[in-house]
């Protein structure tokens, strides 16, 4: 409400089914809500806009707002007829990339842009108490609100994921991309599964799959338009250098990503050797959901050297650093400082803010002067 109240036109961006159609319900209960995924309603946006207005006046959540792309234009000319009116539309909708585009084309400079995905570490610990499920279950179920709605009769995880997938191939690829075969496209999604908190490696990926570099790079950037993927760039002082090498794949929801693995329970995850990227993904998203919300002037990259040492997190404010390295275990020893002390030497400690390790502690502990162990479940304060 605070950000709709700063700007007339207020945008939430999101996967698929993470709520944003129920937060945006609870959060302005006094606007109108229309859905334009009513045939009926899209039409009138459509031909009829000043009709649709005269009917459906504002402060109005506008949901599924792809679906009437010539709206956009009539919304722009009643922002500017109503110069220094704040919190007049809410809109939302799943295909990102069409809003976006629209929203880029028509309403640049008058709207305020919100990422919004599914729970968080800390939203699942406040609505689930230490004897509810396990954090390992958290990880290999994910974040989709509609998988922890009713902890007494739990939806199927396998199940709930191959409709979503499905849902997500016919609804939203089919409109964004000219796919011959929608089997090579979820093949693809598996590919970049197994590749999670790696090197993003075109040409590798699309020999893997059976398509060109060039097809692989494209169906990326619809993963990413659909914020299915997290991109993360490495870090340089040089931008130019930063532009030039390949970032980290990782996903948006740590259980989609264990679907495309094919793990069918969260014991057979912590048993495998995807436990250690899985565990990485799951810090990477919740520093994401942190910066979006919280610290949007900050960067998130990761960092590594030729000889091969990494951090895999670096948070930069204010032209200040602060290294995170992810471990999957509950004691981290010394020699798992040792990419943090080689980007201390590389930068100097005077521009590293602070050091630590996100593991699986429950209590946070010093692994020596300069590093600390924390619980990498969730985000902390810096």
């Amino acid at each position: 409400m605070d950000i709709a109240s700063s700007f007339p036109i207020t945008v939430l961006v999101g996967p698929r089914q993470v709520g944003e159609t129920c937060v945006l319900e609870r959060s302005f209960p006094s606007y109108s809500y229309v859905s334009l995924d009513m045939a009926a309603h899209a039409e009138m946006a459509e031909t009829r806009p000043d009709d649709f207005l005269d009917i459906h006046p504002p402060p109005l959540v506008l949901d599924e707002i792809q679906y009437a792309p010539a709206f956009f234009r009539q919304i722009k000319t009643y922002v500017d007829a109503h110069r220094g009116q704040n919190g007049l539309f809410v809109m939302s909708g799943s295909q990102n990339f069409m809003l976006m585009k629209n929203v880029a084309d028509s309403l640049a400079g008058r709207s305020a842009v919100i990422s919004f995905s599914g729970l968080s570490g800390r939203e699942w610990q406040i609505a689930y108490p230490p004897t509810g499920p396990l954090w390992k279950e958290f990880l290999w179920r994910g974040g989709f609100p509609r998988l922890w709605e009713d902890p007494d009769t739990p939806v199927s995880r396998d199940r709930w994921y191959q409709g979503y997938l499905a849902t997500y191939l016919e609804r939203d690829v089919r409109n964004l991309l000219n796919i011959g075969s929608l089997r090579d496209f979820e093949r693809f999604l598996r590919a970049c599964a197994a590749r999670c908190a790696q090197t993003l490696n075109m040409s590798e990926l699309g020999r893997d799959v059976g398509i060109s570099a060039t097809t692989a790079r494209q169906w990326i950037s619809v993963l990413q338009a659909s914020n299915q993927i997290i991109l993360l760039e490495p870090y340089y002082r040089s931008l130019g250098k930063r532009l030039a090498k390949s970032p980290k794949l990782y996903f948006t929801d740590t259980g989609l990503a264990s679907f495309l693995m094919g793990f069918q329970s969260a014991k057979a995850l912590w048993t495998s050797n995807f436990t250690g990227p899985l565990w990485e993904n799951h810090v990477i998203t919740q520093w994401k959901k942190r910066n979006e919300w919280q610290q949007p002037s900050s960067s998130l990259w990761y960092w590594r050297d030729q000889a091969g040492n990494e951090v895999d997190l670096l948070i930069e404010q204010n032209n200040v650093l602060t290294a995170v390295a992810c471990k999957v275990s509950e004691r981290p020893s010394p020699r798992d400082t040792r990419g943090i002390y080689r980007l201390i030497d590389f930068y100097g400690k005077e521009n590293i803010k602070n050091c630590f390790i996100a593991c699986t502690t429950e209590q946070p502990f010093q692994v020596t002067p300069e590093v600390t162990a924390c619980s990498g479940w969730t985000d902390w304060e810096l």
